[in-house]
This record gives C-alpha cells, structure tokens and sequence, in this order.
C-alpha cells in the first residue's frame, strides 16, 4: 500500500493506527526475504494506541500518524540495539535515544516497527553478507537485494512498510531500490543529520529514503527537508526548459542492454513532457571513482582497527579481508585523495553548470544471485557501486526509480541526478513520469 492511500485510511478513521500496526507487525512476523532483523511490538503497539487516541480527539499529525515504517539496523532506534549486521556487536544494548532522523519522523507521528536488514557494517553493496546470512530480493528470492540497505529496499518492496530508512556512502540506499524495483532517494550531502548512524565513511555518509513510490518519498521529504518551505517552481511537474544530461562516456554504459533501453527510454518521456536533452562528458569521473576508494577505505579501517586487530573472528570473512586491504593505505595516499577529489569535483560541476539534471543508469547490472562475485568477467561488486558513488563524491542529490523493463524480467533503476536542482524537483520530475 503505497502512502498517500495508507495515510487517507488513517485520517478517515477507516483504519486505526492499532490495526494498521497490528497487521504489519504480523507480516513482519512471517518474513520470508529475511529483511527483518528486530522489532519491538510491544512499543510499537503502544506508540499506535496513543496516536489511535490522538485521533479521537481531532489530533492530527501528518501523513505520517500512525504510519508504520522500518529502519536500517545502521541506524540507532531508541528500545532497540543497532547490530550493523556483524556478530561484532551481538552483545549491544538497546539504544537510549533516537537518532536524529528517527526523531523527526517520530514526532510527525510515524511507529518505528522493526530494524532491518544491512550489509554487515554497510561496507558492502549486494546485502548479501551479515551475521543474520543473505536478504532475499522479493522479486526473486535466489537474488541479492543490493546493498547495504537490503532489509530497507526488501521491507519496501515486499509491502510490509510504504516507508524505510537506509543510508546511502557510494550506493546503498539507491542500488538495492533498484534492484528491488522501488524509489531510493540520496540527499544532497548533509541535508540529513548522521547522528545516531554507525560511520562507514563520515567524508562520504548518507542519511538516505526508501518508498513505495515518489510521491510518498516527497511527502516525507516535506516534513524533513531543511531550509524554506518548498517553492511552487520545485513541486511542478511541467518540465518545459528543464536540461537533461545524457552522459555518452564509457563509464556510464551498462552491461545489462535491458538497462539501456529503459535509461532511453526515460530519457524519451522526459522529452515528450518538456525538457530538452543535451549530451554532456564526465571526463574526470573514473578518477572521481579512484578517490573514492581511497578516502572510503581508509576512513573505514579506521573506525574498525581495534575490533578487527582483537576479533577479527567476528567479522564475516569478505568484511575481515576487505578491512585488511582497507588498511594499507597510507596517510599520503589518503591525502592526495582528497586533494585530487578537490579538483575533479570543481572540474566536473564547471562541466555539468549549464545541465540541470543527469539520466543515468542507477547500477549497470540488475539483481544477481545470492553469493556469485562475477559475471563473465565482470566483478559485481565495483560493478554495482560504478554508477553512484560518483555522486556521492559530489554531493549532488540523486534519486533511484524503477525504470520501465521491456523483457518482462527483474526491476531496472535508473537515477536523477540534480546537478543543479533540489531533492523536491527531482521528486517532482519522478511523480511526472508517473512514479
């Protein structure tokens, strides 16, 4: 059930929080995806019978009242622990506090309803390696997720919340809404807080959205957004003058062809609603990517150095192996890449000035299956962050929706790129192609 037809039921009273939470808690109950790592009925249950009472008495939050939703077990949810799926942190205790977006959207009424799955540590984008073993992709469960928001992008998918958290540090809120064939929104960098949010890379962290739809993506971007209130312009759904960017490089062509012909696709709709579209080069971007690896890798190694060099055990292997190399590199490497980050991002937004919005495949490949590393000779992994990471070095906002799919197969994303709009046009952009 998308939001806007969940938060109709609520308001008219024809479904009381106390029901709407009791049948998901029941759905959560007979997962079979794996996506659900922890809930809390009875809190949940409590938090929808104090909002069922506020209704009673014409008290009305939002579209949020009473709305169940789930969040990323990177994420701290008071009552709950925050286990970042790694037998690193079996023993943790509940949290004392929300974090900070959790907050927010507690007090416009949401019910936190379970923590869900993540690739152990976020450090990862398949969603396939945790202490808690492999998310299953609703659409084909002998499929991966993406990665690391699984259980979000899972969870979503499967319809058991209109609504999830995830975080987002080079693809892991938009790749495994792709892959799950719903609508991921990355921010632009630091328009969410990151308190409360287990570091994988504080350079590169994001505090990201995952829904249904983009229409219930942009309603609770409404009630999180920071700043003014939205601007007629941003919210319009004509796109007459809007530029968008076809990138021709190399870099950006995908492995699947499906995914091409749903990225031209797209591009072709947006034509026939307005915009004009203009071939642009992102020249500096395999560079970009090389940065990326770098700053990533040395900023995670540092936050597991102590637990790695005193329980390695407790890490599942790829995680221990990828930490290893993590460490090697060194300061000077560490600073050249961000020196070198420096230059290409001022590079490419000069490049990018006159564009408004890029189009380009979310991930080049749709869902694989559960443990395989390659296909033919492609390495999955790179292969899956290639295409968003980019854009997290930039900060650029970036929204992932599911692309049309002419075959009949597993969901294709393709990605919105706001190099020089705001998170509400992109959303805007999305409903009129009618996500």
């Amino acid at each position: 059930m998308i939001l806007a037809e969940l938060t109709e039921l609520i308001r008219s009273r024809a479904m009381s929080p106390i029901e709407h939470v009791s049948q998901t808690l029941d759905a959560l109950s007979r997962d079979p995806f794996n996506a659900v790592v922890a809930t809390n009925a009875e809190a949940a249950l409590a938090a929808a019978r104090e909002l069922t009472e506020d209704l009673a008495h014409d008290a009305w939050r939002g579209p949020l009242h009473g709305v169940a939703i789930g969040v990323k077990d990177l994420i701290d949810v008071q009552g709950l622990p925050t286990r970042c799926g790694s037998n690193v942190l079996a023993e943790a205790g509940p949290a004392d506090v929300d974090s900070a977006v959790v907050a927010q959207l507690r007090a416009a009424g949401a019910i936190v309803v379970a923590k869900l799955h993540t690739h152990e540590f976020a450090y990862g984008p398949t969603g396939d390696v945790a202490a808690q073993g492999p998310c299953r992709n609703p659409h084909d469960p002998s499929r991966i997720t993406g990665g690391s928001s699984s259980g979000s992008a899972a969870a979503v998918a499967a319809g058991y919340v209109p609504l999830a958290l995830g975080t987002d540090t080079g693809c892991s809120v938009r790749v495994p809404a792709a892959l799950c064939g719903v609508v991921g929104l990355k921010p632009a960098f630091g328009a969410l807080p990151t308190a409360g949010v287990f570091p994988l890379s504080e350079s590169l962290d994001h505090v990201g959205l995952i829904a249904a739809d983009a229409r219930s993506a942009a309603t609770v971007w409404e009630l999180l957004a920071p700043g003014p209130p939205a601007d007629a312009r941003d919210s319009a759904q004509d796109l007459a003058g809007l530029v968008v960017g076809l990138p021709t490089d190399g870099h950006w062509r995908p492995i699947d062809p499906e995914i091409a012909t749903s990225v031209a696709a797209t591009a072709a709709a947006l034509e026939s609603l307005g915009a004009r579209l203009v071939e642009v080069t992102t020249p500096d971007v395999a560079q970009l990517v090389r940065d990326y690896s770098t700053i990533v890798s040395a900023e995670a190694h540092t936050t597991h150095a102590r637990w790695l060099a005193t329980r390695p055990e407790d890490y599942q292997e790829i995680t221990a192996e990828r930490l290893t190399h993590a460490g090697r590199v060194t300061a000077g490497e560490y600073i050249e890449a961000r020196r070198s980050w420096k230059r290409v991002d001022a590079a490419i937004r000069a490049g990018l000035s006159s564009i408004d919005v890029l189009l380009v495949p979310t991930a080049p490949l749709r869902a694989t299956l559960i443990g395989e590393t390659h296909i033919d000779d492609v390495a999955v992994r790179p292969a899956l962050l290639s295409m968003c990471q980019p854009f997290n070095m930039l900060g650029f906002p970036a929204l992932s929706i599911p692309g049309p799919v002419s075959d009949g197969g597993l969901p294709v994303g393709v990605q919105l790129v706001g190099t020089n709009v705001s998170e509400r046009r992109l959303l805007a952009i999305a409903a009129a192609l009618g996500g």
